[in-house]
């Protein structure tokens, strides 16, 4: 009995271990692996409660969603310009991300949320410039 007592304290215990979401950082640089204008990384998978702070590391950049790139009914943000700007991903799905001013230069990244519930709604939305082949990449990139 009393090791019995034991065991269930300990696993009462471990699932009252307080869960911490992860905070994980995306670089807006005006020169990186991929060429100009880019975010590093480019494709960011995180699970539902994670932020994702997108770090002004070269000012001129803001970070904000493609309103057509997210899974429906999920909230919107938009970063200031030259600000770090952080978001947290509660609902799950594929999410676009753009530098406004650097969008036809391909400054885009996606963020995957949990599953990628809208990945075949995501691709299809049409892109310009530079920014379709560099969301394309990273969306061939998601593990279905």
């Amino acid at each position: 009995m009393k090791t019995l007592g034991i065991a269930a304290v300990v696993a009462l215990l471990i699932g009252a271990a307080p869960a911490y979401a992860a905070n994980v950082e995306v670089q807006m640089l005006n020169k990186g692996a991929d060429g100009a204008m880019v975010f590093e990384p480019a494709l960011i998978e995180v699970a539902p409660g994670d932020t994702v702070t997108f770090v002004a590391t070269d000012k001129g950049h803001n970070a904000e969603s493609i309103k057509e790139m997210m899974p429906e009914g999920a909230e919107t943000f938009k970063g200031a310009m030259g600000k770090d700007v952080a978001f947290t991903f509660t609902q799950e799905g594929v999410y676009g991300i753009k530098c406004a001013p650097h969008l036809g230069m391909g400054m885009v990244a996606a963020v995957v949320v949990g599953e990628p519930t809208n990945l075949d709604a995501a691709k299809a939305v049409t892109l310009p410039g530079k920014a379709k082949d560099r969301m394309a990449t990273a969306l061939d990139a998601v593990a279905q």
